[in-house]
């Protein structure tokens, strides 16, 4: 009986970590570094409502309109790494990065049933340190 109840522990101790892989996957876009990044800090003007700020924002940002709800703000730390430097940052028409390639890291193909998927690994120049996608 001691074996059995052995045996029983280790099968619930392997669906147990089953059930934590799967749900870790559907989670780990929420945790992940990639999300929300956020920029500045930037110097507060005024106080607009109750729940609206008006910042300083710098000409790179002079397309952006200057007043944002708390929601949208983070407070500033010295000692976090959320903040991104405006200094040689750029952006498009449309006010996303635009951050190039640099090399080709890895490739893969893999098959699909008779369908030949390329992968490819690649570094990208991102101000936001080295990614690769």
């Amino acid at each position: 009986t001691t074996e059995k109840i052995v045996q029983i522990k280790q099968r619930m101790q392997a669906a147990r970590d089953r059930q934590k892989s799967y749900a870790d996957l559907s989670v780990s876009l929420w945790n992940s570094k990639s999300g929300i990044m956020y920029v500045g800090p930037f110097k507060v003007l005024e106080r607009v409502g109750d729940v609206t700020y008006k910042l300083d924002l710098p000409e790179e940002l002079s397309r952006v309109h200057n007043t944002f709800h708390v929601s949208n703000l983070k407070k500033c730390h010295a000692d976090e790494p959320l903040a991104v430097p405006l200094d040689g940052l750029h952006f498009d028409d449309k006010l996303h990065f635009v951050e190039e390639p640099v090399e080709i890291i890895d490739r893969e193909v893999k098959w699909l049933k008779q369908s030949r998927i390329p992968l490819v690994k690649v570094r990208w120049n991102s101000k936001r340190g080295p990614e690769f996608t």
